[in-house]
């Protein structure tokens, strides 16, 4: 095989974040959009149920009718599952808004991930060339750790 063949490939590239005033208040602003948006789709799904079993109880002749009955028990169900899930979302949210509020000035927390592509040749180290990160403040690139 030729050794100085190179090939491009898509590696994460980790995003740090320095917590500052500026990013906290964003990062709580951004999870309490987060947590009204999930309210919103609460109160969204618990309308729509009752619109659906209302519309089955007023269609059939009998409401009464165990068909009916269970048609509107798998709504309800449908319903409560979607709920739970809603529900546990927002949980999540609530917890991770909890952590935001705690974390201290100048700490470095994670942010995410970005995509990048880099070159590599026979006899590079590839765990080295994946390892890279990225440390930013209030938005501003302050260091990239590149282990190549």
């Amino acid at each position: 095989m030729d050794t100085n063949t190179s090939i491009s490939i898509k590696r994460s590239i980790a995003i740090k974040a320095i917590v500052t005033p500026i990013w906290k208040e964003d990062a709580e602003k951004e999870l309490s959009n987060a947590i009204s948006t999930v309210d919103q789709q609460l109160s969204q799904l618990e309308k729509e149920g009752q619109q659906v079993v209302s519309n089955i109880r007023s269609q059939s002749v009998n409401p009464l009718d165990p068909r009916v009955q269970e048609q509107v028990g798998q709504v309800q169900q449908q319903v409560a599952a979607k709920r739970s899930e809603i529900e546990e979302q927002k949980r999540n949210l609530l917890q991770q808004r909890s952590q935001v509020r705690e974390l201290k000035m100048d700490e470095i927390v994670d942010q995410g991930q970005v995509d990048s592509f880099c070159d590599v040749s026979v006899g590079d180290n590839l765990i080295k060339k994946m390892q890279v990160s990225i440390t930013v403040k209030d938005g501003i690139i302050q260091s990239i750790e590149n282990n190549e």
